[in-house]
This record gives C-alpha cells, structure tokens and sequence, in this order.
C-alpha cells in the first residue's frame, strides 16, 4: 500500500484570494512550498491534491483557467504532484459528493493508487478539507494563524511546517 500526503491547494501551496486564484498573474506560490514537497516526495509520499473549483460552476472562470494555473503549479514544483482532483461544483449551482467536505476525491485517490489511510495525511486550510479526511481516518494538519476547533492533529503556519510534523510522527 501507498503512503499519501493530500494537498488542499488555495492556501496550502498558492496564495488564496477571495476572487478566486485562476488567473497566472495572481496565482503564487507560498514560500517553502517547493521545498517542502520536494522532502516529502523524497520520503516516498505520494502527493495528491484535493481542491474545490466552485468558481467554474459560478461561471467566474473557465476549466482552462484552472488547468493553466495547474500547468504552472507541475512546472514550479518540478512535477512532483501526482495526481490533481478538483471539484468544479457549488452547492447554489450544483449538487456533488466530490466538493468537500465530502470525501469522493479522497475515496478516488484511494483505490486508484492503494492508499494506506493510516500512513497518510492530509494538509488544509480550512475545516472542510479536515473533515473527510478525519472521516476516512486519515490524519490531518490545519494551516492556520488562528485555529478554533478543529478536527485536525495539529494546527501549524505553513507546509514546511506541516512537513516538519509528517517527519516526526513518521519516525
């Protein structure tokens, strides 16, 4: 079986914007966010990103949008990323069982690659992304300057120091 980090994306590996981060220009990337995925590919984790896109479904921007910016996040990270999910839906547009916090693109990344839920972990910024991996029995790191309640293991600044909590709980 598979060990597996996933990734939110808006907030875990590129600045999150409340217009939403689909267009080059201002889609960037958070410092250390290359480096610490680098290490935890390195440790053999696969690397898998779960985000929601409900900006398609509201119209604000176009899947060639989101895979442009895709395109350039493989690139900076050196194609590192094993497999991008998205959900393209919102709840006032249309229903899905794979916008967390349901848990579908997870279920999917599982039993494409044998995902050992024990041995992974997932990475947020937000209580959505927790919750279904919190259901599935995957541990999880909330990015966070201010945490409230969280299902989560730990609440930390940033990946690198999310990384930094895989690595020790890994040995």
């Amino acid at each position: 079986m598979t060990k597996c980090v996933f990734l939110d994306r808006d907030g875990v590996i590129n600045r999150d914007r409340v217009d939403y981060a689909y267009d080059l220009q201002h889609f960037e990337m958070l410092p250390g966010v290359i480096e610490a995925l680098l290490k935890l590919k390195q440790a053999g984790f696969l690397l898998v990103i779960v985000t929601n896109q409900s900006g398609i479904a509201k119209g604000i921007y176009k899947r060639h949008d989101m895979e442009a910016c895709h395109q350039y996040m493989h690139a900076q990270t050196h194609h590192v990323i094993d497999k991008v999910y998205y959900a393209p839906h919102h709840p006032s547009v249309s229903e899905s069982l794979t916008r967390k916090p349901d848990s579908l693109m997870f279920e999917k990344a599982i039993a494409r690659f044998d995902i050992d839920t024990k041995k992974s972990w997932m990475i947020g910024d937000k209580e959505r992304d927790i919750t279904p991996a919190y259901n599935l029995g995957i541990p999880s790191i909330l990015i966070s300057p201010d945490p409230k309640d969280t299902k989560a293991l730990f609440v930390v600044k940033d990946l690198a120091e999310a990384a930094d909590r895989i690595f020790q709980k890994s040995t």
